[in-house]
Formats: structure tokens, sequence, C-alpha cells
């Protein structure tokens, strides 16, 4: 197995595409730390589980689960998050930084607009969380000599989408991007690997409650996608796999859109 002896960290790992990062890298061997704000989160969006928890999910899968809920914009409770995975298993070999979103949107978040409340709540989840796992997985990678990381950017970190809506979401994802290749060239040297991903626009249970999968929505951005279908959690997260595995050895700094071409626009 791929992953075979490797203890992983997801944030957000409770439901949508994390959840599907969780029981990916779980069937690759894995044994899988799954972290979130609400490990029941999966129930807000009526997404089934095969088994009670997403931790059991892992556990019917033939590997150890743990679930921790931490907020990764508390610095004290990331680090207290780590060194329970450190005293658990010894190790931490990936981390994907998954937790985020573009949550609570007030009607005039613009560049010019955005309330500093709002886009500074926007920062923390996406870039801030980010920054402090980064900081809190580090050490104890560089101290083993290896490591992968994978940072979750979006399309919105990419490009302005010619409209200045959304302003504090683009702007942490693209924080996001820049921060994975500046700690891409820290790590480097002590042979951790550190990219990041662009999803597009994907079918999680939180984007269909949102009404992402109804006709008129689905029909609207299928014209600017080339391979003419929206994302499935899955196609996310055989990109990470790619990234945690031995298949990226020679891969660092990167950000790879997973958007269907989207990006081509």
């Amino acid at each position: 197995m791929k992953l075979a002896n490797k203890v992983a960290l997801v944030t957000g790992g409770a439901r949508g595409l994390g959840r599907a990062y969780v029981l990916h890298l779980a069937r690759l061997g894995a044994d899988v730390v799954i972290n979130d704000v609400d490990l029941n989160a999966a129930q807000e969006y009526d997404e089934e589980l095969t088994a009670e928890s997403v931790a059991a999910e892992v556990e019917t899968l033939g590997r150890r689960g743990l679930g921790i809920e931490a907020d990764v914009t508390d610095k004290a409770a990331v680090e207290a998050m780590m060194q329970e995975i450190i005293d658990t298993f010894g190790q931490i070999d990936i981390l994907v930084n998954n937790a985020g979103g573009m949550l609570h949107a007030p009607p005039n978040n613009t560049a010019a607009t955005a309330p500093p409340d709002h886009y500074r709540y926007i920062m923390d989840i996406n870039l801030t969380g980010t920054i402090f796992c980064c900081q809190a997985a580090a050490p104890h990678m560089q101290a083993a000599g290896s490591g992968k990381i994978v940072n979750t950017a979006s399309q919105a970190g990419l490009w302005s989408a010619h409209n200045a809506s959304g302003m504090a979401y683009k702007v942490a994802k693209a924080g996001v991007v820049h921060y994975t290749r500046v700690l891409a060239a820290e790590l480097g040297p002590h042979n951790v690997h550190v990219n990041c991903i662009a999803p597009g626009f994907v079918l999680s249970s939180r984007a269909v409650a949102g009404g992402r999968n109804t006709p008129e929505v689905r029909d609207r951005l299928l014209q600017d996608i080339p391979l003419g279908r929206l994302g499935m959690p899955e196609d996310c997260a055989k990109v990470v796999e790619f990234l945690v595995t031995d298949l990226s050895d020679y891969v660092t700094g990167q950000c790879i859109p997973v958007c269907g071409g989207y990006v081509a626009f």
C-alpha cells in the first residue's frame, strides 16, 4: 500500500472534500487524524456516513482513525492537536490543510467595501489556519527528514472572475498559493514537500446544499468547463494522492488546478 506506516492529518475532515481525502488516504494505507470544529459536520448537509463517525469509517478500512475537534484559527489549539497526534502515533507524515471556505458573505463583500470583521474572519479560516497547521507540523517533518504538505487554494485565488465580489476569499486563497511557495523553499532542504490544489466547481455536500447542482446553476457553470462536467470530491482526492505519495517526489512549491479546464478561461 502506497501509504503504509504513514500518519496523515486532514483538517476540515468531517465532511465533504475533507472526508473524501480522509477515506482516500486510509484506502492507501495511512492512519488518519480527522480534524474539524464539529466532528459531526456531515449531518448538517445530510451526508451519509458508512459508520458512526468518519474516524470509525477509517477503522472499517483497517486503519487507525482519530477525531480531534479543534479550531485551526486558534494557535494554541492547533499546537495541542499536533501534540496529541505525536503522543498517539509518534509521527506526522502528511498534512492536508482543507479547513476553510467562503462563509457568511455579506452583501457588500467587494474589494472596496468588505467590512473588516468579515475579511478578518475569512482570512483567518482560510489562510491563518493553514499557516498555524503548517507551523505545527513542520518541526516534526524537519526532524524526520521527510513530509508532504498539501494546502487548499481555489480557482478564486488564481483570478478575479472579472468582478470584485468575494474579495476576502479570493485574496485569502491567493495568499495560500504564495505561502505554499515560500514554505516549499524553506522546507525543501529537509525533504519536506509543500504543494497546493486549486479546486474549481466541485459537488461537495455543502455546495450541493447551496444549489450548485441545480439545472440552472449547473448549465451556467458548464459553459466555462471544457471537460463538460462539474467536479466530484474524488477528483480532488486523486490529485491529493499524487501530492502525498512518491509519485510527486520531485514536485514542490506548485499549485495544481483541479477544475476540468476552467482555469483555461
